[in-house]
């Protein structure tokens, strides 16, 4: 049995990423990273009177703090807390105040129904300062939303150096563990990075200990593979100087050098076929290059990251 966390109030947490692994031949459906507005449940009037509602006399003494307050417990019909509110509604102030009177309390990894901490909102919206100050007061980065993404997984995907930077340097303990987990569709933050064609963060990811020849789970290939169903000149580049294995095949027995058959970029051709020896050179008798890009199956979720609001 895996360990599953679990906060006050019955809110369930995910899994503890040192601890689980993925389940075998099964994955969940893939979904776009999106946020909740929550103005169905929670009209903007009715948010400000909430917001005043929780505020804080700064002369209370850090016991009564620490105490019960009633707008830890408040959560709307999606699952947001005041604080995913406040990231959502770009409070700020609001949520600085939460987070300062919530240092390492259960209530900051709260997840909505889409199973979304505040740092998961705060990461897709881009608020650095929210991002960092999360982070410090014991948010935790292990948390995956319901398409397996952590929010390390969301920046990887968004290509936002900044919060990876911060999610990175803030997370030490366990970013070894959060760079390879792989989400419900199988990819890992280096995968994500590389369909996204972010090459910096490719980069970024490889030096900070990513398998550049870790296997998506779907179907087997590495960040190389991937690079080349995407034509992805640059980044076939990048991969081969970090070291990729042109040897690698995927589960299909596919070398990335095979993947390109019938695709009009000579350059990536050249550059696997220098480095590709001749065993690998011919694609495998029992199979096609079609085959195997029938598989490629790239969802919405990995070519684009829209917000959503609403349902």
């Amino acid at each position: 049995m895996v360990d599953i966390h679990r906060v006050s109030n019955h809110v369930q947490m995910d899994y503890d990423l040192d601890n689980r692994e993925a389940k075998q031949g099964k994955m969940l459906p893939c979904h776009e990273d999106r946020l909740d507005s929550g103005l169905d449940s929670l009209k903007e009037d009715e948010l400000v009177n909430q917001f005043q509602d929780m505020a804080v006399d700064a002369v209370l003494s850090t016991s009564l703090q620490e105490e019960y307050e009633p707008w830890r417990a408040a959560v709307t019909d999606d699952g947001d807390t005041l604080l995913h509110l406040a990231v959502i509604h770009e409070a700020t102030d609001h949520a600085l105040q939460m987070i300062r009177l919530s240092h390492n309390h259960p209530f900051l990894n709260v997840q909505n129904h889409q199973r979304q901490t505040a740092l998961h909102l705060a990461v897709i919206t881009e608020q650095l300062q929210l991002v960092e100050k999360l982070l410090k007061a014991g948010c935790d980065p292990r948390l995956a939303d319901d398409s397996g993404n952590t929010p390390l997984h969301i920046a990887c995907k968004k290509g936002s150096l900044a919060c990876f930077g911060l999610i990175t340097q803030n997370c030490q303990r366990h970013l070894a563990s959060i760079v390879s987990f792989p989400n419900y569709s199988g990819h890992n933050c280096l995968h994500l990075a590389s369909i996204n064609g972010f090459v910096s963060l490719v980069e970024g990811l490889v030096q900070l200990g990513a398998d550049i020849n870790a296997q998506e789970q779907c179907s087997g290939r590495t960040s190389l593979h991937l690079a080349v169903d995407l034509q992805d000149s640059t980044l076939v580049r990048c991969l081969l100087d970090l070291g990729a294995d042109v040897n690698c095949l995927n589960y299909g027995g596919f070398a990335p050098y095979h993947l390109t058959y019938g695709r009009q970029n000579e350059e990536i051709r050249c550059q696997l076929y220098a480095r590709t020896p001749q065993a690998l050179r011919q694609l495998p008798d029992s199979e096609s290059d079609d085959s195997d890009m029938e598989d490629l199956d790239l969802s919405d979720d990995e070519l684009y990251d829209d917000i959503k609001f609403g349902k």
